[in-house]
Formats: structure tokens, C-alpha cells, sequence
């Protein structure tokens, strides 16, 4: 994570927490001022967010350390509404509902901060449901050009190495055109790891040692793949043994396009993703970063109720590197 802090440190861009009262948000908070991180800006109310930091012993102030949106009563909340109608309107969201949305719910506030400009990228997720986090997500939000849905990159920092895994939260069953896509996509994110991005398409057939509708879907992304991004490094179906030894991928296919070990495995479901990403965070004593989500028009994170105050403040450091990138309108492209 060394270098996603040092590029976030060098251009702090706005970030706003959409949990903003919770104890790990309020600790990841200090430690992104103490770290000039990013520029916070918290969603909560006012008096119970002044309790919780006296109360954790914490040394920040609102309106003085970091921003502090209160949905029980902002000036900006009219605007707010309307906003929310402007995006959401067509989604089924009445006036009605929309007022009493935008006094309630802290992920559409801050969604609807990010699309607005009043902040540069958005964490949410700390608590509740990761689909209703998804869909107020999905609504306002929405997609970057060309992107069908949004997928999730777990990063696990293991004591071999930094290995991402996809997609751990959003696509129950992808097809090969929508893994193909969540490899390129995830590529430009394992970029900003300076990592070089090395793909494997994960599967019980090793190079069509089986021809089952799996293993055909994931040798037609890897096509599909190097059919449009040929710069890629990836190659597939391969077993997971394969995608992380040279060794044994020799023995399989010795002119492989992939060399060395894959640091990013695309599974060919959500219940193989995420099996595999949990059993890897518990065998391996892992350190879980994300999961990250990609496919969003603006940076936009979904975390999970697990996660930890660190867990939170290397999220803030992933949401401030791809803001900046995004101003700088680096994104998205690959490899140059």
C-alpha cells in the first residue's frame, strides 16, 4: 500500500464518508488528516459525532479538521432533493420519497455530493447491506461509457504477495464478454498498485483439460481478452495451482502467455470469488483491502461491515489515487 499513499499524499483530493458517526470511520478519519491523506468530509449528526470522537479520544473537529454534512438539517437539502429527482426520477423515486431519502440515507447523500462536484470520491458500506449500498450506487452514480455493471476487486496482501480477485460482491454468473471486461477494468486498477497487471482466468480445466460450459466460458474471455486488449498479459482457462506457479503451468502449457506468478484471478462466478477471497483472508492471515469497485463514472466504494479502521483508511488511500487520476483525466486508459 506504500505507494497508493505516497501518490494520494501528493495531491489530496475530497473524500466523503457516508458513515460518518461510526467509531472506525472517525479513527480512519484522524489518521487521514495526520497523514494529509485527503480532505475529509463526513456524513453525520452533528452532536453525535462531537460525543463519539470525545468519547474515543480522538483529536479532530468538525468544521475545523474536516467537513461534516448533517442530513437532519443542511441548507444544501432542496438541492439535494432535486438532484436526487434529476438522477433518480426515472428509477421509480417519487418527490415524496426522494425528501425523505435525503433526510435518511447517508450512501444516497453522499453519492449525490459526488455527482455534484462537492466531493471527488465516495466510501460507504461500513454498515448495512452491500446491495442496497449497490443499488443507491447504480442509480446515481452510475456507469463509466461502455461499462455494462460494476464489479469488485478484492485485494489480499499475503506474505507471498499482493493477489486481486474478482468479482467477489456484484455478478452472480458473468458471461465471457462481461469477465473480459472485468479483467481490463481491473488491470487499470492494479496499475495504480504500481504492479505490472498479470491475468489469469480461473477454472477447474487447465487449458481444456475439460469442455464444460465453465470452462468454455472462461476460454472465450480470455479470447475475447487478448482479442481487445492484446497488451494485456493473461492467458486461461487454467486451474489455480497453474495460474500461481510457472512451475506447474510449464508442465501444462510451456508457451503460456503468462509468466510468473498471476496477481489477478477472475473467477467464473460471485460464490467462487468470494469463497476463494474468503478462505485466502482466513488461511493466509491475509490483510483484505476493498473490495474496490470498478465500472463507476466517478469513484465510488462499497466496503462490507467487516471491515476495520485500516481497512477504511487504505480504501480512502485507492478512492484518492483514482480521484486524482480522474481529474487529471488519466482514466481510464491502460498502460499509457
Amino acid at each position: 500500500m506504500k505507494p497508493m499513499f505516497a501518490k494520494a499524499k501528493t495531491q489530496p483530493v475530497r473524500v466523503i464518508y457516508a458513515e460518518g458517526e461510526d467509531e472506525r470511520v472517525l479513527h480512519a478519519t484522524q489518521v487521514v488528516l495526520e497523514e494529509k491523506l485527503a480532505r475529509p468530509i463526513l456524513v453525520g449528526r452533528p452532536s453525535v459525532v462531537e460525543a463519539r470522537i470525545k468519547r474515543f479520544g480522538l483529536a479532530i473537529k468538525a468544521g475545523q479538521d474536516f467537513d461534516l454534512i448533517n442530513p437532519e438539517d443542511d441548507p444544501r437539502y432542496r438541492s439535494y432533493v432535486q438532484s436526487y429527482i434529476d438522477v433518480a426520477g426515472r428509477h421509480g423515486v417519487t418527490p415524496d420519497a426522494a425528501r425523505t431519502v435525503v433526510r435518511t440515507n447517508a450512501t444516497v447523500i453522499a453519492a449525490l455530493a459526488v455527482v455534484r462536484g462537492e466531493a471527488d470520491a465516495m466510501i460507504c458500506g461500513v454498515d448495512g447491506r452491500y446491495m442496497s449500498h449497490l443499488r443507491h450506487v447504480r442509480e446515481i452514480v452510475g456507469f463509466l461509457p461502455g461499462v455494462s455493471d460494476y464489479a469488485a476487486l478484492a485485494l489480499m496482501i499475503t506474505s507471498k504477495g499482493a493477489y486481486f480477485i474478482a468479482d467477489t460482491q456484484v455478478r452472480p454468473n458473468p458471461s465471457a464478454e462481461e469477465l473480459a471486461e472485468v479483467a481490463a477494468l481491473a488491470a487499470i486498477h492494479v496499475q495504480r498498485f504500481n504492479l505490472k497487471p498479470r491475468i489469469a482466468f480461473v477454472s477447474h480445466s487447465d487449458f481444456g483439460s475439460y469442455d464444460t460450459d465453465s470452462s468454455r466460458k472462461m476460454r472465450r474471455a480470455t479470447k475475447l481478452l487478448k482479442q481487445n486488449h492484446p497488451e494485456i498479459e493473461a492467458d486461461g482457462e487454467m486451474q489455480g495451482d497453474t495460474a500461481l506457479s510457472q512451475a506447474a503451468r510449464n508442465l501444462v502449457l510451456p508457451h503460456s502467455k503468462l509468466e510468473g506468478e498471476a496477481n489477478i484471478l477472475i473467477m467464473p462466478t460471485l460464490d467462487t470469488a468470494n469463497v476463494a477471497y474468503q478462505m485466502i483472508k482466513a488461511l493466509a492471515d491475509a490483510l483484505p483491502v476493498g473490495p474496490i469497485l470498478i465500472g463507476p463514472s466517478r469513484p465510488a466504494h462499497i466496503l462490507t461491515p467487516s471491515v476495520t479502521a485500516r481497512g477504511v483508511l487504505n480504501m480512502t488511500a485507492v478512492a484518492a489515487v483514482e480521484a486524482q487520476e480522474r481529474a487529471g483525466r488519466q482514466q481510464p486508459t491502460l498502460f499509457g
